[in-house]
């Protein structure tokens, strides 16, 4: 083998050993961004969550789900509507609306529903299950895209809870 020969093939040897290189690290670069990416998802979650542990927030959650009593939506209405109780209808409407928040960010997969279903999955479902045919009339006479959120967020936990294993 003559030196031009030799020169080509430890040429070609590090074209390949670059090309090698250049791979894992793309492949590195890529696991390191999906790391960041769930970090950014943990941290935005965390945020959000911080908000639905506070004492003020669970008292209102238990009082709407354990105390409130309705019939109807006229009934709801003439018990915590917002001419006839403001205070009620003020904490009925933030727990509407930080659930449809959550579902917007969840639906644009900007959090993990895995994580949201994880940390506060029963709440999202036990607030739906209670309030859900006072929002559905809601939109029916007042609003039309009222609480869209709340609901996609309610049917991504039905939809894990339908996949998963009975023991998780």
């Amino acid at each position: 083998m003559d030196i031009a020969s030799i020169s080509a093939l430890v040429a070609a040897g590090g074209v390949l050993v670059g090309v090698a290189f250049a791979y894992l690290e793309v492949r590195n670069l890529a696991k390191q961004r999906e790391t960041d990416v769930e970090t950014r998802q943990a941290e935005l979650f965390m945020q959000i969550y911080s908000h639905y542990y506070k004492e003020d927030f669970l008292s209102d959650e238990n009082q709407i789900l354990y105390q409130w009593k309705w019939k109807d939506f006229d009934d709801f209405w003439k018990k915590y509507g917002p001419e006839t109780n403001p205070e009620s209808f003020s904490k009925w409407d933030s727990m509407g609306t930080y659930f449809r928040g959550i579902g917007v960010l969840v639906k644009r997969k900007l959090i993990d529903p895995a994580l949201v279903d994880e940390l506060m999955g029963t709440s999202i479902k036990l607030n739906w299950e209670k309030s859900g045919s006072i929002v559905l009339e809601f939109r029916k006479r007042l609003w039309p895209d009222a609480y869209k959120g709340f609901e996609y967020l309610y049917n991504e936990m039905l939809k894990r809870e339908q996949t998963l294993p009975a023991h998780q």
